[in-house]
């Protein structure tokens, strides 16, 4: 199995390695940092945090899972991290390392299985979106977070986007009226197209370990939003669409998605795609008197704002306000809800919003399955 890594990855773990080893190089901090373990090596996000991780002055890596030999030896051989601090199970790496909160890399349908095993020991998790493939599991994790009372987060690379916070903050002061549309755009020219790691291409594209395709891999990200932005209300109805432009790379799953989500007074349109020309994350929120859209430029993907306010003879583009600490990453914020100086509820990362977000994905599913349209009863849990 071949693997590669970005030079300036590698380049970023042996100075955090080299730096480990040095007396008197950790910088000044009010409090401890809080112990965090990685539960899977074959989600390629994870490269994402090994790579945040050396300059990250509330967390510290004590532990790493997996089961795959090759994929350990080769995060060993090629981030120079301690060996004993990878362990061929999650039950063993508990018991050495007794971490804070499991960062969960898995397939989405491992999820489970992971917080199974942590949540007895009162060990909080963070899983990558979306929180699981299936109500059935959304649920169980739901039942494990409230019987060991511990946190369950799911980490969406658009919580971290500036224009986000700032667009809904534009519609929540009244600035462009009512909500009547939102419209997202989320994917890339597809998971192989960009190079994914063959572990993280494998499950990527199993249904029952991804949920779906691109339905679930990008549609889920306009789905947070949306739930975040309706604070927690289920749509009345769901109806989705999928398609297979390219079966001859994806013969197990959809590439290409559209969900379109009814609530009483609004409509929303999500579409989840790996089939378009250049990648793209962006939201469109559409008032009864203006609207806000959000930019996605690769070098800064959250940083600016097109916005129409009622009587303005045309759009302009602003800079979205920066994002304060713990609300400006994944860790940052992980550190803050372990600490109990922040209680997610109905926000992006929260498990409320997140279990709601897993019912529309399912129904989304159902929907392009049967050609129907779904219409979702409140929930009974």
């Amino acid at each position: 199995m071949a693997f590669s890594l970005s030079s300036k990855f590698l380049a970023s773990i042996s100075l955090f390695a080299a730096l480990l080893t040095i007396p008197g190089n950790a910088p000044a901090q009010t409090a401890q940092p809080i112990r965090v373990a990685i539960v899977g090596l074959v989600h390629g996000h994870v490269q994402g945090f090994l790579h945040n991780l050396p300059n990250h002055p509330d967390i510290s890596l004590v532990g790493i899972a997996e089961p795959d030999a090759a994929l350990r030896q080769h995060y060993i051989e090629r981030t120079h991290l301690p060996a004993d601090i990878f362990f061929p199970t999650e039950a063993a790496m508990l018991k050495a390392t007794h971490p804070q909160a499991i960062l969960v890399y898995t397939s989405i349908a491992g999820h489970r299985a992971a917080i199974e095993q942590a949540a007895p020991l009162h060990i909080a998790a963070m899983v990558e979106k979306p929180l699981a493939t299936t109500v059935e599991d959304a649920l169980a994790i739901q039942a494990l977070a409230k019987k060991y009372n511990i946190p369950v987060l799911t980490n969406y690379e658009t919580t971290w986007y500036n224009s986000n916070t700032a667009a809904a903050d534009i519609l929540a002061s009244g600035k462009i009226g009512d909500l009547r549309k939102l419209v997202f755009h989320d994917g890339h020219s597809g998971p192989k197209e960009i190079g994914v790691g063959p572990e993280f291409l494998g499950w990527l594209t199993d249904p029952k370990q991804n949920g779906a395709g691109a339905l679930f891999d990008f549609g889920c990200y306009g789905v947070d939003l949306t739930t975040w932005i309706m604070h927690g209300e289920l749509p009345l109805t769901v109806t989705a669409v999928t398609l297979h432009i390219k079966p001859q790379i994806y013969p197990n799953v959809d590439d290409d998605s559209t969900i379109v989500l009814t609530y009483p007074h609004a409509q929303v349109i999500v579409q989840g795609s790996w089939n378009w020309p250049f990648d793209r994350k962006d939201m469109e929120i559409y008032g009864a008197t203006g609207y806000v859209d959000t930019l996605y430029e690769s070098a800064d993907p959250g940083a600016k704002l097109r916005i129409r306010l009622p009587n303005e003879k045309a759009e302009h583009v602003e800079t979205a306000p920066a994002l304060v600490s713990p609300q400006n990453d994944s860790l940052s914020y992980l550190a803050a809800v372990l600490s109990g100086s922040l209680q997610p509820h109905k926000d992006l990362n929260s498990l409320d919003t997140n279990v709601t977000v897993v019912r529309i994905l399912d129904a989304a599913r159902r929907s392009a399955k049967t050609g129907t349209t779904i219409h979702l009863d409140a929930p009974t849990n």
